[in-house]
C-alpha cells in the first residue's frame, strides 16, 4: 500500500478521530495529547501506537512511508470500523447516511447508486426518491427487544458478565452490543442468539445497550466496582494484579520499588503505569455538590518519570474528572477534564498544578452547583464553571508512574462524609 493510496482516505480518519476527542485541532497538540492518545487508543483497541508512531502520522514529524497495515486498522477500529478495509470502502461509497444525533449512532446507510444515466435526471427527483426512503424505512420497536446484563460476581475484577437479549424483531443482521461507555466499541452479535459473554478487568461504571438496525432498543447500566481498593499494573490483554496485603499499609495504599522488584516489575526503561481505583455505592453524591479530598505522592523522579505525572480521576456514572499533576518544571503539557469543560496548558495557566511530588500533597474538589474549585496543598490551583448534566459520582482512580502512595481519601456530600 503506497503513500498516496492512503493519504486522502487516512486524513479523513484523523479527522473524525480529532472530532471525537473534541481536543481542538491537532495543529495545537502537544507531546501531552499525543501521549493521552496513546492511552486512549491502547484502552479502546488493545494495541498501543507510541507516541512517535501518532506523531508521524499527524504530521508532527517528517516520514516518507506509509503508515503499516496494522497501524491503519487500529486507527480504524479507533475510528469506530472493523479495520482499515471496512473504513476505506464505507468511505468510498457515494451514499446518504443518516445521523441520530441524540445519541450519535450512524444508522445503516441508504445508497442511491450513481452512473452516468443518473445525470440526466433532475435533481428534484433525487430528492424525492432519497426522501421516500428515508419515510419508508421501517421503524424500530424497543418493546419487541430485551437486553439485560448478570455479573458473576458482585464486586471486583476479573468478572465476567453474561448479556441475555432477544433482538429477532430486526429487520437485518445489524445487532450489537454496546459492553462500555464508548458507543464506538460495539460487539457485532447474531440475533437469532440471546447470549453473548464478555470479560471485563477494570471497575467501571459501564452504560451497555443493545442495538439494532442502527438505533439504540435498549440500555442496562453495569457497575462492576472494586470490592475497597483496587492496585494493578496496567497491561493487556490482563492487566497484574496486586494483591491487598503486597499494598495495603496501616495508613496508606502504597505500591514501591520493594513490591515491584517482588513482582518482576522494573521502573527502567519504562515504568511501569500502575493504577489505584476505588469504585463503590456513593449514595446520592452527584457531581454539581461535592468535596473530595486526597493525600498522594510519588517518590520516583528518574528515567522517563523525571516529570512524574500523576492523574487523578474522579468517576462518575456518565462523566469523568481528570486532575493533573507533576513536578513544577513540567506543567508546559498539561489537560484538566472536568465534566465537560477541558483545559490545556498551551492556553490556560495550570501551574498550579505542579508540585513536590516526593512529599505528601494535599489535592481538594469543591463543587458547588456546577462551579468547581480544585485546590492543591491549600491553594487554589484552578476554578471552572462545567456545561455537563449532573450524574452520580463512582469512586475514584489514580493513575503513576512506576511508584505510588495514597492516604486520607474522603468524599463528603450534604454533611456525608465517606471515607475509602
Amino acid at each position: 500500500m503506497t503513500k498516496s493510496e492512503t493519504e486522502i482516505p487516512l486524513s479523513k480518519c484523523l479527522r473524525m478521530i480529532e472530532e471525537s476527542l473534541g481536543w481542538g485541532k491537532s495543529q495545537s497538540w502537544t507531546n501531552y495529547d499525543f501521549s493521552k492518545l496513546s492511552d486512549e487508543v491502547h484502552n479502546r483497541t488493545h494495541v498501543r501506537l507510541s507516541v512517535t508512531t501518532l506523531k508521524r502520522i499527524w504530521g508532527k514529524l517528517k516520514y516518507e512511508n506509509a503508515p503499516t497495515l496494522t497501524t491503519l486498522n487500529v486507527l480504524a477500529q479507533f475510528a469506530g470500523y472493523s479495520d482499515w478495509r471496512s473504513f476505506c470502502n464505507q468511505d468510498s461509497l457515494e451514499s446518504a447516511v443518516l445521523s441520530d444525533n441524540a445519541v450519535g449512532v450512524v444508522n445503516k446507510p441508504v445508497t442511491i447508486k450513481f452512473n452516468r444515466y443518473l445525470l440526466l435526471i433532475p435533481f428534484p427527483v433525487i430528492a424525492i426518491v432519497y426522501f421516500l426512503q428515508v419515510a419508508l424505512k421501517p421503524q424500530v420497536d424497543p418493546n419487541q427487544f430485551e437486553f439485560r446484563a448478570d455479573k458473576m460476581v458482585a464486586e471486583g475484577v476479573p468478572n465476567s458478565v453474561v448479556f441475555h437479549y432477544d433482538a429477532q424483531a430486526a429487520t437485518t443482521d445489524s445487532v450489537f452490543i454496546v459492553q462500555t461507555w464508548d458507543i464506538r466499541r460495539k460487539t457485532k452479535v447474531s440475533k437469532f442468539n440471546h447470549v453473548h459473554s464478555a470479560m471485563y478487568y477494570y471497575p467501571g461504571f459501564f452504560r451497555t445497550r443493545l442495538i439494532a438496525d442502527g438505533e439504540i432498543v435498549k440500555r442496562h447500566d453495569l457497575w462492576i466496582t472494586s470490592d475497597g481498593w483496587l492496585c494493578l499494573q496496567e497491561e493487556e490483554p490482563i492487566p497484574l494484579y496486586f494483591k491487598k496485603s503486597d499494598f495495603t499499609r496501616e495508613d496508606r495504599i502504597e505500591i514501591d520499588k520493594e513490591i515491584l522488584t517482588k513482582y518482576n516489575l522494573s521502573l527502567f526503561p519504562h515504568s511501569p503505569k500502575i493504577r489505584f481505583f476505588n469504585q463503590r455505592d456513593m449514595g446520592d453524591m452527584m457531581s454539581d455538590n461535592f468535596v473530595f479530598e486526597t493525600k498522594l505522592k510519588n517518590e520516583f523522579d528518574e528515567g522517563t518519570n523525571a516529570c512524574q505525572f500523576v492523574q487523578v480521576l474522579i468517576q462518575c456514572k456518565n462523566d469523568i474528572i481528570i486532575i493533573p499533576l507533576s513536578t513544577k518544571t513540567c506543567i508546559g503539557e498539561m489537560q484538566l477534564s472536568f465534566c465537560g469543560e477541558h483545559a490545556m496548558s498551551k492556553d490556560a495557566d495550570l501551574s498550579g498544578f505542579g508540585c513536590d511530588l516526593n512529599e505528601w500533597t494535599t489535592l481538594r474538589v469543591e463543587t458547588v452547583n456546577k462551579t468547581a474549585t480544585i485546590f492543591v496543598n491549600g491553594k487554589m490551583a484552578y476554578s471552572l464553571d462545567f456545561p455537563n448534566d449532573p450524574t452520580g459520582v463512582v469512586g475514584v482512580q489514580y493513575r503513576f508512574n512506576g511508584v505510588g502512595a495514597v492516604k486520607d481519601t474522603w468524599f463528603e456530600h450534604q454533611d456525608n462524609r465517606i471515607n475509602l
